[in-house]
């Protein structure tokens, strides 16, 4: 039976799993399949999930047409969100052109849980410049939105700040066991939560990244009393926290589907035993270890004078290796690192190497970076500098 957790202030529980419509699955031309992302919807409806997020970009802009159809004969028991998309905002009427768009491709009148999407500390200056909270409220005034919150990508600070500059209903991270201090991370988690803040969390295993663990992280799940797959692990190390509110999973498979619902039926505030938690914390000191490049993406190397974002790069090829996801690492440095701060810009002029606090042999690094990720050489080929 489905789980139901507290989300802040509300008098209203939400399924400990929600349906994140992100990676919905598709054809051979990238379409949404939606016979098959409808099924997938509908049975985590019947299941007792009663949370769907989408957003504006997801899929082309296609997601939320889709999951406004699904809705169809379920909108009384469930709670839609989904996100203003605050970096297409240039001026004020913005806000009004994209809401309404929203909900026309929604075919709603009014949304539950509406986000600023993605707030990073620039963003959250920008939107502030354009009297967003004054439109907000204007919108939550005419039922367009009944409850107001924000996604966020940026560190700690800046988390902060955005948190405590309104009585927002609920906030959205990414969290999961290897999260624990970058962005809000844990400090924000409950930070937020102490606020009275819901929280709601994204990326619960890292994209993908935690599951198919490479071997050494295997040998250290089974030797947990109790057999679970690493995906299982990662939502219920996540559930166990009193601070989380419901756990998005962004489904691509009916298996998927299946799997995330009947862990979610298991899951619970403190299910996890003191020993459990401890082989988690092996888990992530495992993989720390199989990080090749010690960054802690402090940015103190930065700016690079010819363009390259050096922590970026680093984390796409430390991802992985660390995952054992290199296919997984190609595609992200291609797709999100544009090309002039790719590795294939650095000069080797090695300005940055002396402002490293780890001693990162960056000049050396990043022709590796670019070869792995960019020419598709093999990484076990690789020379690492020494």
């Amino acid at each position: 039976m489905m789980q139901y957790r507290k989300f802040g202030k509300l008098d209203w529980q939400p399924s400990a799993l929600g349906f994140g419509a992100m990676r919905l699955p598709t054809t051979a031309d990238g379409k949404i399949d939606e016979a098959a992302a409808t099924a997938m919807i509908h049975y985590a409806f019947d299941h007792g999930v009663n949370y769907i997020d989408t957003a504006y970009p997801y899929h082309g802009g296609e997601s939320e047409h889709v999951v406004g159809r699904a809705l169809k004969g379920y909108r009384d028991r469930v709670r839609l969100a989904t996100k203003l998309p605050c970096w297409l905002v240039k001026e004020p009427a913005d806000f009004d052109r994209y809401l309404n768009e929203q909900l026309s491709k929604l075919q709603q009148d009014y949304i539950d849980f509406y986000l600023l999407h993605a707030l990073n500390k620039d963003r959250w200056a920008e939107l502030d410049k354009l009297d967003v909270l004054k439109w907000a409220e204007g919108a939550l005034a005419d039922g367009r939105i009944r409850h107001l919150g924000f996604s966020f990508h940026d560190d700690l600070a800046a988390f902060k700040t955005i948190v405590d500059a309104y009585d927002w209903t609920f906030c959205q991270i990414q969290h999961n066991y290897m999260d624990i201090n970058n962005q809000a991370g844990t400090a924000g988690l409950r930070y937020a939560a102490a606020k009275g803040l819901a929280v709601v969390i994204m990326e619960p295993i890292l994209g993908g990244r935690l599951v198919n663990p490479p071997q050494p992280v295997q040998d250290l799940w089974a030797t947990a009393p109790a057999p679970r797959g690493a995906a299982e692990w990662a939502l219920q190390w996540l559930w166990n926290q009193p601070e989380v509110s419901v756990v998005l999973s962004g489904m691509s498979t009916m298996q998927q589907v299946v799997e995330n619902v009947a862990s979610a039926a298991r899951s619970g505030v403190g299910q996890l035993a003191a020993g459990e938690l401890a082989i988690v914390d092996k888990v992530r000191a495992k993989y720390d270890e199989l990080c090749p490049i010690p960054c802690t993406k402090c940015q103190y190397c930065m700016p690079c004078p010819n363009g390259v974002n050096i922590p970026r790069n680093f984390e796409a090829l430390n991802g992985g290796v660390m995952y054992d996801k290199i296919d997984s690492a190609r595609d992200f440095y291609t797709r999100w690192i544009p090309e002039p701060e790719r590795a294939s810009a650095c000069i080797q002029c090695r300005e940055c190497e002396s402002k490293c606090p780890q001693g990162i042999l960056i000049s050396q690094w990043m022709p590796i970076v670019h070869a792995v990720l960019g020419e598709g050489e093999p990484w076990d080929a690789c020379m690492r500098p020494q």
